[in-house]
């Protein structure tokens, strides 16, 4: 059913797919299955060159296994806003954690940042995020230091002098700025290298070569994430609005 968990032959026919070179949404449809569906548990196991039916079948019974060993006796599943799946909500956060791990975040980092990134308010306490990710204060603490290092996060009072963890509009403009310096500071290494090396030499070339490279990546990063900017302050278009633009248009 499209609403069920997949089942060990539908992840051996996405094996298939993946190997024959499927997309994910020829996939999904030859499985009367979500896009999405597909899409996430190829993310949360391996990808499309790593995925193996055998194991991301039990990978999903040992973390099925897990959840039910930490849920409390007699615990229920917290309400969701918006009358949205409860299941299905856990399910994207792991998938996000996993994508944002991917990009090189670590484990603990990449699920406090999801958790806020999902979050209706974009902000949630200390208190808050230990609750819902069942970890200690401690790893809590850990994380949030090291992704306000990374320009990720920042910090906030509330009217009850609370500390919030705040992401907000503006974290992937300056996670592109702070990947920006981080890649133009590659390039001045290997320049470094060039006078070292011995200008005109074959390692010397090659560091030139690189360095010109990542300083043309970088500077188009930096004019990218300035024009696309407002993008993150946009307000989604709704299908009315198109309509009514449509409309006018004619």
């Amino acid at each position: 059913m499209p609403g069920g968990r997949l089942t060990q032959q539908e992840r051996q026919q996405i094996a298939l797919g993946l190997a024959d070179g499927l997309a994910y949404a020829e996939i999904a449809r030859r499985l009367d299955r979500p896009t999405s569906t597909i899409t996430r548990e190829v993310t949360r196991n391996g990808g499309p060159t790593s995925y193996r039916a055998d194991l991301a079948h039990r990978a999903t019974q040992h973390r099925a296994h897990r959840r039910r060993q930490a849920a409390p006796r007699g615990a229920k599943v917290p309400e969701q806003a918006h009358d949205r799946d409860a299941e299905a909500v856990r399910e994207y956060e792991e998938s996000f954690t996993t994508v944002l791990m991917q990009t090189g975040s670590p484990k603990m980092m990449a699920r406090v940042l999801a958790c806020l990134c999902i979050s209706d308010t974009g902000s949630l306490t200390a208190a808050e995020l230990v609750q819902r990710l069942r970890v200690s204060p401690a790893s809590v603490s850990k994380a949030i230091t090291y992704l306000e290092n990374q320009g990720l996060v920042r910090r906030e009072r509330d009217e009850s002098r609370r500390e919030r963890y705040v992401v907000d509009d503006d974290v992937w403009y300056q996670s592109m700025l702070a990947s920006a310096r981080g890649t133009a500071h590659l390039a001045e290494i290997a320049r470094q290298g060039v006078s070292i090396l011995g200008s005109g030499t074959p390692a010397a070339v090659r560091l030139e070569n690189i360095a010109r490279f990542v300083d043309f990546v970088s500077e188009s990063i930096i004019r990218a994430a300035d024009q696309a900017r407002d993008v993150l302050h946009a307000k989604p278009e709704t299908a009315s609005d198109s309509a009514t633009a449509s409309t006018s248009a004619t």
